[in-house]
């Protein structure tokens, strides 16, 4: 069985993901640099210590997390001057290749068969633009990328599903930005 390093962006995505994805022995990544504070960091790892804890017995199978330290300034120092633009931009583009590229170099480093993300669970992910990034990283390491599309077979609704199944934190926004009535 190849060991998967998958990184994740949050609970709720991940549970619409790790079902699908029975053929691996799965290691989450939580390393997430984009989230706009260290109070949102902490309500998603700590939902995703829950949604592991949860599915380690509902499927009888380990899934274990790395969780990368906080720190904000590996992404607002890489998006300077581009707070501004809209989500889905330039921005997005960088954030994203900030998050593969430390998935993919940790990936090789450690020993695992394989890497991928669970971003491209959701509608508002461009899942080209990640597959795109995914393998050009995985040309330039040599290791192994998952082209993926988790939206397909009903990810996404798995995926709220789940969150309410399991009573999950599940934010409004993708992380860098929160929503104007939330700030």
């Amino acid at each position: 069985m190849k060991k998967l390093l998958l990184h994740s962006c949050c609970a709720p995505c991940s549970s619409g993901v790790l079902p699908q994805l029975d053929d691996y022995d799965i290691t989450l990544l939580f390393y997430n640099p984009n989230l706009d504070c260290e109070t949102e960091y902490q309500k998603r790892l700590d939902a995703l210590y829950q949604l592991v804890e949860q599915y380690s017995k509902e499927y009888n199978k380990e899934y274990k997390i790395i969780a990368i330290p906080y720190n904000k300034n590996e992404f607002s120092d890489r998006v300077k001057g581009m707070e501004d633009l809209p989500e889905g931009g330039k921005r997005c583009e960088v954030c994203i290749d900030i998050r593969l590229s430390y998935t993919a170099q940790y990936a090789k480093d450690n020993g695992y068969d394989i890497f991928a993300s669970t971003l491209s669970v959701s509608p508002h992910k461009n899942h080209e633009l990640i597959n795109n990034i995914g393998s050009r990283l995985s040309e330039k390491l040599d290791i192994e990328y998952l082209p993926s599309n988790f939206k397909k077979n009903n990810g996404f609704l798995l995926s709220i599903q789940n969150s309410k199944k399991y009573n999950l934190y599940r934010q409004r926004y993708c992380g860098c930005t929160p929503p104007k009535d939330e700030q």
